[in-house]
């Protein structure tokens, strides 16, 4: 339903146009006005070409035929083709027949390429909105500019300057692409029985993973009935893909991931499209990307990767969960101290206090550290305990020897950790919020060597002082942390996780709930 602006309104509009043209309002240009004064970017432009057409008329065809060329493809990028329905807009220009009706639709097809501008440059969604975790800011464009760049270059070559150009959103078009096609042949086959298999087992279920390993391209087609060598190494091929260990047996994680239906794969992609739209911008030459999902940090120099290590990332509980945002680091700690923030103070630590426990953190009060000997814990609770904590450097302390400051709002950074266990997990979800890093000490030197002829040296020379210091990044390097639970390697292999928070379920049903399908709902 089409609002229309009141009649003072609409003298407005048609009172700014151009002196000459106000003799010569037709209803065309009467319609034009009505239908633009609902958003100011869309007036602003129509105003500026005295309400000329550019869907209709004379030279218009060639950038009609664009915009539905693009229109076609919504579904290859995974956008809500009902929002734009090209075969609706086909029929809305062969049925209308007045000035009136032709103004009208003017408008509504310009309001539909910038809806679609949006939506295939930088989402369909609004992350805030689907995920308080989602904190990224959009690429958004103005729009004004757009449909004016639009109108005074070649059409084609704009609507696919709109598609992001990035590698991983090109690589998951063709997956994207490539799942179709299975689902097309009729899918991955039948899920695989049983609790586990192992290398030399034989039998139905056997058969199964043979048959669902071949569909999905990990093995040649055989007739073998056995777990011989070769379906052991198409296993731990799975296995590395999936971010499992590799060992080669088909153990419960292993066969859980085998049978996750396509279309669940399917779902992975799309959500994975909708979050490259998200970073559709220039990446720094050389940036961090911290993958949530993979819980896996990469140094990118000029698209290559340049160093990789495992991380721990945030618990999945409401108050740890690792936000996705971008940011920039600045500088690192050495020998940083453990401010303990409020939250963890009054939330873990004060209990223990209470039982005069925690001996490894300082209590500090306003005016500095405070002997906790004259402190009756037992006074206080979580909303009037006046202390602070914090942890001096040493081989203990939570943050390790090193942290990396990027400073955002969230309070959130890459540190070390004295806790390495947990490095060693499939899934590695259990800090507060902060990302720890299996590799600090290499990272560091990593980081610094574009400012140092001896990094190593230079680090451990404050390291080895044993008092904190602040060492600044010459070249500040962009930080992103993402939550990328589908990818595509440049060599094609495709890598699977998990989603450890929920937010790519989150992200599915909101592109659902705009209209987004899976081929298996088109059907």
């Amino acid at each position: 339903m089409i609002l229309r602006p009141t009649a003072a309104v609409l003298a407005l509009l048609l009172a700014t146009a151009p002196a000459f043209a106000k003799p010569l309002v037709t209803p065309f240009k009467q319609a034009v006005a009505q239908a633009a004064a609902e958003d100011e970017s869309i007036a602003a432009f129509y105003r500026a070409r005295d309400f000329a057409p550019i869907w209709m008329g004379e030279g218009a065809e060639h950038r009609r035929a664009a915009f539905l060329w693009a229109l076609d493809a919504a579904h290859d990028h995974g956008l809500p083709e009902g929002r734009y329905d090209a075969a609706t807009i086909r029929a809305e220009f062969a049925a209308a027949a007045t000035g009136s009706e032709r103004g009208l639709l003017e408008v509504e097809m310009t309001r539909r390429f910038l809806r679609y501008a949006q939506d295939v440059s930088s989402g369909v969604l609004d992350p805030r909105q689907v995920d308080r975790g989602i904190v990224v800011d959009l690429p958004r464009r103005d729009w004004l500019e757009q449909i004016t760049a639009f109108t005074e270059g070649d059409p084609y070559a704009f609507v696919q300057g709109l598609w992001p150009t990035s590698p991983a959103y090109t690589r998951l078009l063709r997956e994207k692409l490539r799942l179709e096609e299975a689902r097309a042949a009729g899918g991955w086959g039948d899920a695989v029985p049983g609790g586990g298999l192992e290398p030399g087992d034989q039998g139905e279920a056997v058969i199964a993973l043979r048959n669902r390993l071949i569909r999905m391209g990990y093995l040649r087609r055989s007739a073998v009935a056995v777990y011989d060598a070769e379906m052991e190494a198409a296993v731990r091929a799975f296995q590395i893909d999936h971010g499992l260990s590799p060992d080669g047996q088909a153990g419960a994680a292993t066969l859980a991931a085998v049978n996750v239906p396509l279309a669940d794969r399917m779902g992975q992609i799309l959500v994975g499209l909708e979050r490259q739209r998200w970073m559709n911008k220039e990446l720094e030459p050389r940036h961090i990307l911290v993958n949530l999902a993979e819980q896996h940090a990469y140094v990118v120099d000029d698209g290559k990767v340049t160093f990789d290590t495992v991380v721990v990332v945030g618990a999945d509980t409401p108050d740890r969960r690792t936000p996705e945002f971008s940011d920039t680091m600045t500088h690192m700690v050495i020998n940083p101290t453990w401010n303990v923030p409020r939250s963890i103070t009054v939330n873990e630590y004060l209990p223990v206090l209470r039982r005069g426990g925690a001996r490894h953190l300082q209590v500090y009060g306003r005016n500095g550290p405070v002997n906790r000997a004259l402190i009756d814990f037992s006074r206080y609770n979580a909303s009037n305990f006046p202390f602070s904590l914090k942890q001096p450097p040493g081989p203990k302390n939570a943050l390790g020897r090193v942290k990396f400051m990027f400073p955002n709002r969230y309070n959130i950074y890459l540190h070390d950790t004295p806790s390495r266990s947990l490095f060693a997990r499939d899934l590695r979800t259990f800090s507060h919020g902060c990302v720890r890093v299996a590799r600090p000490l290499e990272l560091a030197y990593h980081l610094l060597a574009p400012q140092t002829a001896d990094p190593v040296g230079d680090f451990s020379a404050v390291l080895n002082a044993g008092r904190e210091r602040r060492v600044n990044l010459e070249q500040p390097i962009g930080v992103h942390l993402v939550y990328w639970s589908a990818w595509v390697t440049p060599t094609g292999r495709v890598n699977y996780r998990g989603d450890p928070y929920g937010r790519d379920a989150r992200v599915l049903d909101a592109l659902r709930a705009a209209g987004v399908e899976l081929d298996a709902e088109r059907s």
